[in-house]
């Protein structure tokens, strides 16, 4: 209650997360601030409390050298201890924009040095000195030594070196947070030390190791909302690695002038060691009980991992040497926590490597598609529940179930990152906007990994179940503030209001280790990919020059063998003509075969002319009617079905289709006279033949969905199902050349390699079923039905 009457306005939890906390205008009480311009050192700015700390009054050192209060001396030993910190001579960017804070690299610069002063009645007081740059400023921070204060390195080295080697001596991470709060709470004497680690740069912190005294409750284990230290907080956390508040109950004292002249704004105190609170984190310590704290950052490749929180009972002030201390073991634990990390890393990438190495070594196959075929443990390779390869239009998966939107996700996020850097999430429905339930309906995994290939989609993808995971709060983090007596303040903090809840929508994470695998995969499979682009592109060149050859040679062979054919039989009919009167019988009809036989002859070379003309012309598509087409075809072979009185029947009106006029009439008109050739024996019943247009799944198509297909079905004898695939070849016939109308066997093989030509497939069925159920009407013979598809889209 004490706490929430020390603030009288409602609680706004935006407005904290928008304070500029560097620019409060104000330092704590017991030291002075004095910033002076490097150029020239004139005194830009001061604390008010000048007069009480350092003797002298505010208004008298602003726009005044500050030479005149340490000495030429020591202003050149202040300037010096900076660029020790710093020999790059970088200091902070001094924006006042509040989201600057975080913008150096790394922890700012400062040094510490001691520096006397001399009052009016002689006396001299030590004072120590921190230094660090703001743009063109000099910031000096005077604390007060006691007399009795003096450091002693001797005393104090032994302190911290055992300190460091306990430390050195752990080995996990917890082992490393717990020996140090341990050594953080003999050197400092807080009553409770405790190592909080972040779930991610915004996420909330669980406290992972801790060391108390008795009578406090314990926090070990428990989470703490990301409200608690909002992201400027955090900004600074990593710009400072060590931050220190004497007394909550503390009066800040304000700075002279409160805004500078050309900013507008106060001082940049981001990386000042007296910088006041902020009356928000002030409330939250009085609610848990903490008259006075430490923090000591803890970086993990430049970014903040996690924390030392040091809390007091009562007000208390540490030494620079003591904040030093803490400040090395701060860096040495951050180190220390760096090292093991990566030495897990270390020791599960080689691990990962070996199964990646026996991975590729078990492959039965170079081709991409055979890691994911079974037993290949491409999915374990990054402990994954299923994994997903896309080449084009073709998705090949491993994993039951595989998640119903994981390759519409893949589609919106390929073009997310450069070809081959690995993306991942252990929180997809996050990134996505969606909460767990939502996430769960949609069929959206938690967790997802994948590598594009090249900008045209293809990718390789692991994919994760949700891994829901328990945890304690220290307070409901879906309620930050509470009323109470003083209106609404902030939740305090403690295990007797543990909050019980369970993340969803979160997976095991991606490790480094994984991620590295998967980089090197990509680098292998993209290797074998050119590899097989090359062959496939020799091959196809080879293939082509082949198919080039054989055409113009069966061009060349039917052209310039029917000259000697027309001469033979023109040689047998003279002598037939000449000296049949002479010639015995047997004579005779040798010559009539010989003549018979090159008319045959001519035939076929006619048709492989025919045949071999088909691959070299090229084809002109046009959206055309199927019915016309068909009416088209009828006009050459009509005549040919009335003589064997077949009717043609079209039990609905046929599309409009896209391709060559001319191909597609001749494939009808082949079909057509093939079906009467075969109708139904005398007596048997009415020959019929039906041509339509039917929703098919089409045999071997890639995604197995219909497609409309053109389908001619006769009454017929039927082809029995294992010559299906021998009536297509060329010159091949189920009979006799003198049976059923004769032919040369080469009408099917014409068909097939028109529909080829356009991009579709040909197939037959035998028996066939009409389009009323039966085997044809009348009782006809079992029937055969030729289907073909012509590649693109049929249009309405």
């Amino acid at each position: 209650m004490a706490a929430e009457a020390g603030v009288s306005q409602e609680f706004d939890l935006s407005q904290c997360v928008r304070e500029p906390i560097h620019l409060l205008g104000g330092v704590q009480s017991y030291g002075a601030l004095v910033a002076a311009r490097l150029h020239d050192a004139v005194v830009d700015t001061v604390s008010r409390n000048a007069g009480e700390v350092l003797g002298r009054a505010a208004e008298e050192l602003v726009g005044r050298p500050v030479t005149e209060l340490i000495g030429d001396e020591q202003w050149a030993l202040a300037r010096e201890s900076t660029e020790a910190a710093d020999p790059s001579g970088g200091s902070s960017d001094g924006s006042s924009d509040g989201a600057s804070e975080g913008s150096s690299d790394g922890p700012a610069a400062s040094g510490v040095l001691s520096l006397s002063l001399e009052s009016d009645d002689g006396r001299v007081r030590p004072f120590d000195v921190t230094v660090h740059r703001v743009a063109e400023l000099l910031v000096l921070e005077f604390e007060p030594r006691a007399a009795d204060g003096t450091f002693v390195f001797q005393n104090f080295y032994p302190r911290v070196r055992r300190a460091l080697h306990r430390l050195q001596g752990a080995t996990g991470v917890t082992e490393c947070c717990a020996a140090a709060v341990r050594e953080v709470q003999a050197l400092t004497g807080y009553d409770r030390v405790v190592a909080y680690r972040f779930d991610g740069a915004e996420g909330p912190g669980q406290v992972i190791a801790e060391v108390r005294n008795e009578g406090r409750e314990p926090w070990l284990g428990l989470w703490f909302p990301a409200s608690d230290i909002p992201p400027q907080a955090r900004r600074l956390y990593a710009r400072n690695w060590i931050r220190v508040i004497g007394d909550v109950d503390d009066a800040t004292v304000g700075l002279l002038p409160e805004l500078r002249e050309g900013t507008g704004e106060p001082l940049d105190l981001s990386g000042s060691i007296l910088r006041t609170v902020s009356g928000y984190h002030l409330e939250y310590l009085r609610n848990i009980g903490v008259a006075s704290s430490m923090s000591v950052s803890l970086l993990h490749d430049g970014e903040l991992w996690g924390l030392i929180a040091c809390h007091g009972d009562e007000p208390r002030r540490l030494t620079p040497e003591v904040r030093a201390a803490c400040e090395f073991f701060g860096i040495a634990l951050s180190l220390q926590l760096a090292a093991v990390a990566e030495r897990e890393q270390a020791d599960e990438l080689s691990g990962r490597r070996r199964a990646l190495a026996a991975l590729l070594a078990r492959l039965s196959s170079q081709e991409p598609d055979a890691l994911l075929r079974p037993g290949s443990e491409l999915a374990e390779l990054l402990r994954a529940d299923g994994a997903l390869l896309v080449r084009g239009t073709e998705v090949t998966a491993t994993g039951d179930p595989v998640p119903a939107a994981l390759t519409g996700l893949l589609e919106r996020l390929a073009g997310t990152g450069p070809v081959g850097e690995v993306w991942s999430s252990d929180r997809l429905p996050e990134v996505l906007g969606l909460d767990a339930a939502e996430a769960e309906a949609q069929g959206v995994p938690a967790g997802l990994l994948f590598l594009p290939f090249n900008r045209d989609g293809d990718l390789l993808a692991w994919w994760r179940r949700e891994q829901p995971a328990p945890r304690e709060w220290a307070a409901d983090p879906a309620r930050p503030v509470r009323t109470g007596p003083g209106g609404e303040r902030l939740t305090p903090r403690g295990s007797a209001a543990v909050h019980r809840a369970t993340v969803r929508g979160r997976s095991a994470p991606w490790s480094p280790a994984q991620r590295v695998v998967a980089g090197e995969l990509w680098r292998e499979m993209s290797g074998l990919l050119s590899r097989q682009m090359v062959e496939l592109e020799a091959r196809n060149t080879e293939l082509a020059r082949t198919n080039e050859d054989l055409d113009s040679f069966a061009h060349a062979a039917a052209h310039d063998l029917k000259e000697p054919l027309r001469g033979i039989s023109n040689a047998a009919a003279f002598i037939v003509e000449d000296a049949g009167a002479v010639l015995d019988a047997t004579s005779l009809r040798r010559l009539t075969t010989v003549r018979r036989l090159a008319e045959r002859m001519d035939g076929l070379l006619d048709s492989l002319l025919h045949f071999s003309l088909l691959g070299q012309v090229g084809l002109e598509r046009e959206e055309l009617s199927l019915d016309e087409v068909v009416d088209d075809a009828l006009l050459v072979a009509g005549d040919r079905l009335e003589e064997q009185g077949v009717t043609v029947v079209r039990p609905a009106p046929l599309p409009r289709v896209r391709a060559d006029r001319e191909r597609l009439r001749e494939v009808l008109e082949n079909l057509l006279v093939n079906a009467a050739k075969y109708a139904a024996d005398e007596g048997s019943g009415e020959r019929r033949v039906w041509v339509e247009a039917v929703p098919v799944a089409e045999p071997g198509g890639e995604d197995g969905r219909p497609v409309t297909a053109v389908v001619v079905r006769d009454n017929g004898i039927g082809i029995p199902p294992g010559q299906h695939e021998d009536v297509l070849q060329l010159f091949r016939r189920l009979h006799r050349r003198e049976e059923r109308g004769g032919g040369s066997g080469v009408g099917l093989a014409v068909v097939k390699r028109i529909v080829e030509r356009h991009g579709g497939r040909l197939w037959l069925e035998s028996p066939a079923v009409a389009p009323d159920g039966d085997r044809g009407p009348g009782g006809g013979g079992p029937g055969t039905a030729v289907w073909f598809t012509l590649g693109a889209p049929d249009t309405p």
